[in-house]
C-alpha cells in the first residue's frame, strides 16, 4: 500500500459525480449570474436552485442559506456582524472550538471591548451545561453563544438542540459551527433553535473554497464583504457557480446516501480503535472519541504511548510508509504550541507524549486499518520507545 489518506477531518476525496457537474456547469454555464441576459439568467438559476435544494434539507427557507468561501468566512461574517450590527455585548464559547471561533471573537474583544468569557469544559472536554446556565444567567446583556456540534480535532459531540434551547431560554443569540457535521448527520433546523451555522463543502466530499452560513431570516445581520448586491446584499462578490452547483451535489449525495455511509465509516473507525487497543498497550482514545454516540462516526484521536523525545519523527515516519493523518488540525500545521484543544482535555503526561487524528471516509478499508495499526506497532516496537 502505497498512500493511505486517514486525514478527511481536514479535507475528503471529491466525489466523480461532484466532479463531472461541476464541470458541465463550467463548459455549459459562462455567464455571470449578476448579468440580466440570458447566460446570466442561466447562471443565477443554477445558483438559486442549488440554494433551495440546500435550504430543503435542513428544512428552512432558501433565504436564509448565504454562499461563502468556506466556515472560516462564515464563522467571521457571524461574529463580526453580531458584534457591529446586532448589538452583541458578551460572546460565550469555550476554549476547544476551531481558530475561525476563538480568534474572531478574540478579535471582536479587543476591538469593540466586548465581554469573552470560556464555558467550563468536563474532563471529557464537552462543554458543562450547568456552567453554561449559570454565566447565562449573570448577566441581561446581549449576548452570542458560540459553541461547534462536531469538535473536528477530538470528535467530541454536543447535544446541540438541548444546548441552543437553553442559550435561547435566557434571550441569546446561538451559532455553532457545524462544519464537522453537515453532511453527517440529519439536521432539522427548524427543531434546532439555532441562529447562524457554519458549513463548508471540502468536509463531505466537496470543492475546497465553497461552503455557507445559514442565517435565521430577520437576523438582523449585516455583510463582511462589500462591493455588490450578491446574496441578497449579505455577501459581495461574483459567485463561484461551479462551486456552488458542486456543493450541492455533494450534499445531496450526502444525505440520499447517508445510512449506507454513515454505517460503514463507523465500521472502519470501530475496527481501527479494537485493531490499536489489541495491539498497542497503553494507547489512549483522547476525549470522547471511543464513545459511539457522545462522538462523531468519523475520527479518532489517539494518545500513543511513546516517550516524548522520541516521537519527534513519528509523523515523518509516517508520511514516509504512505500514511496521511494529523496531529491536530490541518489549519494548526507549523504550529509549535501543540493542540489548544488537547491541551484542555489531557493531562500533563499525556500532553507530552504524541496524539494522532485519524479521520476517515467511504473510499477508506480495513486492510488499509491493518496496515497504519501495522507501521505503529513495527515503529513503537522496532525503536523500544514506549513511554
Amino acid at each position: 500500500m502505497n498512500s493511505i489518506y486517514f486525514d478527511n477531518a481536514a479535507t475528503t476525496q471529491i466525489r466523480k459525480e461532484v466532479v463531472d457537474r461541476m464541470t458541465e456547469v463550467m463548459r455549459d454555464v459562462p455567464g455571470n449570474p449578476s448579468s440580466t441576459h440570458a447566460f446570466g439568467r442561466t447562471a443565477k438559476s443554477q445558483i438559486e436552485t442549488a440554494r433551495k435544494r440546500i435550504a430543503k434539507l435542513f428544512n428552512v427557507t432558501a433565504g436564509e442559506i448565504v454562499f461563502t468561501s468556506g466556515g472560516t468566512e462564515a464563522d467571521n461574517l457571524v461574529i463580526n456582524s453580531a458584534v457591529r450590527d446586532l448589538g452583541v455585548r458578551r460572546i460565550i464559547t469555550s476554549r476547544i472550538e476551531h481558530h475561525a471561533v476563538l480568534h474572531a471573537a478574540e478579535e471582536v474583544s479587543t476591538c469593540h471591548k466586548i465581554d469573552l468569557q470560556f464555558v467550563n469544559l468536563k474532563e471529557c472536554g464537552t462543554p458543562d451545561e450547568a456552567h453554561l446556565e449559570e454565566l447565562l444567567k449573570a448577566s441581561d446583556v446581549k449576548t452570542l453563544v458560540s459553541l461547534m456540534h462536531v469538535n473536528n480535532e477530538i470528535g467530541n459531540m454536543i447535544d446541540i438542540k438541548a444546548i441552543a434551547t437553553l442559550c435561547k431560554s435566557h434571550g441569546a443569540l446561538v451559532h455553532s459551527d457545524m462544519v464537522q457535521s453537515v453532511g453527517h448527520y440529519e439536521l432539522d433546523l427548524q427543531e434546532i433553535p439555532v441562529d447562524f451555522i457554519a458549513a463548508a463543502a471540502h468536509k463531505f466530499h466537496g470543492p475546497k473554497g465553497i461552503g455557507f452560513a445559514f442565517v435565521r431570516k430577520n437576523s438582523g445581520l449585516k455583510p463582511l464583504i462589500f462591493g455588490g448586491s450578491q446574496e441578497r446584499g449579505l455577501r459581495a462578490g461574483t459567485e463561484a457557480v461551479h462551486n456552488i452547483v458542486g456543493l450541492e451535489e455533494a450534499l445531496h449525495m450526502s444525505y440520499k446516501n447517508l445510512e449506507e455511509e454513515s454505517a460503514y465509516v463507523k465500521g472502519i473507525k470501530t475496527y481501527f480503535a479494537e485493531r490499536l487497543q489489541k495491539e498497542i498497550p497503553n494507547v489512549k482514545l483522547n476525549g470522547n472519541c471511543g464513545h459511539s454516540e457522545k462522538s462523531t462516526y468519523t475520527l479518532l484521536n489517539v494518545c500513543l504511548p511513546i516517550a516524548e523525545e522520541k516521537a519527534v519523527l513519528l509523523l515523518f515516519q509516517l508520511d514516509m510508509k504512505g500514511i496521511a493523518c494529523s496531529k491536530g488540525s490541518a489549519c494548526q500545521s507549523g504550529s509549535t504550541g501543540g493542540s489548544h484543544v488537547l491541551k484542555q482535555v489531557l493531562n500533563d503526561e499525556d500532553f507530552k507524549k504524541p496524539s494522532l487524528r485519524f479521520s476517515f471516509s467511504i473510499y477508506n478499508t480495513k486492510e488499509e486499518v491493518d496496515y497504519v495499526v501495522g507501521v505503529l506497532k513495527e515503529y513503537i516496537e522496532s525503536e523500544n520507545i514506549l513511554a
